[in-house]
């Protein structure tokens, strides 16, 4: 497997290869920036956006089931050349990491991952941003409860970067390369 570190202005992705045949995931902790990113990947590489939290959330936050997540995953890779892949989901990892030859972690500090998740809800509370299936993000949820993604993305920051690490390492689904991208500024060296 080949590892790209893309962190500062010298970094060089030309190495990084993704085209319109590329199967990509794109993983990071909440907030990181993953569903911003592959939007930008597959308009500049006319690949397919499978966004997974549109896929598992229903009307009213109510989750999918495991089977149907799974299926309208597949649903959704099925026929495609090429796609990306993004979400946290790793109840379906056999899937999404199982089929994809490029897995692109978007491994930001803690610091800017948090701003950037809280500045994402107040936006999203403050225009009642209409999300996947009609969801809409209230104030109640996101800041004052057990359930806010805001408390989530700091609890799970360190788990995911453990998980991220011991995927990195062992290379479970055997994928041709893995790129890491610690500072924001750098997506760019890869749409360009």
């Amino acid at each position: 497997m080949k590892i790209n570190y893309i962190n500062n202005k010298i970094s060089d992705a030309s190495c990084c290869l993704i085209n319109s045949s590329s199967r990509i995931l794109i993983i990071g902790t909440s907030g990181s920036g993953k569903t911003s990113f592959a939007e930008l990947i597959c308009k500049r590489h006319n690949l397919h956006n499978i966004e997974l939290d549109s896929l598992f959330w229903k009307a009213n936050w109510i989750e999918s089931g495991n089977e149907e997540f799974r299926n309208n995953i597949k649903e959704e890779m099925r026929d495609k050349t090429g796609y990306v892949i993004n979400g946290n989901y790793n109840k379906v990892k056999d899937i999404t990491c199982g089929n994809c030859d490029t897995i692109i972690w978007l491994d930001y500090s803690r610091f800017i991952v948090m701003y950037r998740v809280i500045k994402r809800t107040f936006i999203r509370v403050f225009t009642k941003e209409i999300l996947w299936q009609g969801n809409i993000e209230t104030f109640k949820k996101s800041f004052l409860s057990k359930d806010s993604i805001i408390i989530w993305a700091w609890k799970t920051y360190s788990i995911r970067k453990k998980q991220y690490l011991n995927l990195l390492n062992t290379n479970p689904y055997n994928n041709n390369q893995f790129i890491i991208i610690r500072n924001p500024r750098m997506i760019y060296k890869l749409i360009i």
